[in-house]
């Protein structure tokens, strides 16, 4: 499976209800992540990846080829993170940036772009992309 074959896959699903077992086990075999909202805070990962991260109004999620990076310090202020952090390749999650969209995401991963909805509104814009494009 592709990115693309994937996030058509998952275009136009319904909150709450993203994706199947199948696709997402079809997705972490072929090494792909979606990424998608949940209520006003959550960045879901689902495939390769299986996570979510904390992103109240928005925030920053931080990638390795390997997943999401992991914390080696539980100082909230350990400048060995933020040196981590500067570098990582992420994945920013944007409340409200559009009318169009509760949520967005930017990232300079290549990734294709999907639609999640909640009845007749558009909730999400939502992205699938390989971890082998996560810069190393």
């Amino acid at each position: 499976m592709t990115k693309e074959e994937a996030a058509a896959a998952l275009d136009g699903c319904e909150y709450g209800e993203e994706g199947s077992k199948d696709l997402f086990a079809q997705m972490k075999a072929d090494g792909l992540v979606a990424v998608f909202g949940a209520s006003d805070d959550l960045m879901e990962f689902r495939g390769a990846i299986d996570d979510e991260v904390g992103c109240y109004g928005g925030g920053t999620a931080y990638l390795t080829r390997a997943g999401l990076l992991n914390r080696i310090c539980d100082n909230d202020d350990c400048p060995h993170e933020r040196d981590r952090e500067k570098v990582a390749p992420r994945i920013e999650a944007i409340w409200c940036d559009t009318e169009a969209y509760s949520w967005t995401y930017k990232t300079d991963i290549p990734h294709v772009a999907f639609d999640v909805v909640e009845g007749a509104d558009r909730y999400c814009r939502g992205i699938v992309f390989a971890l082998s494009d996560v810069p190393a």
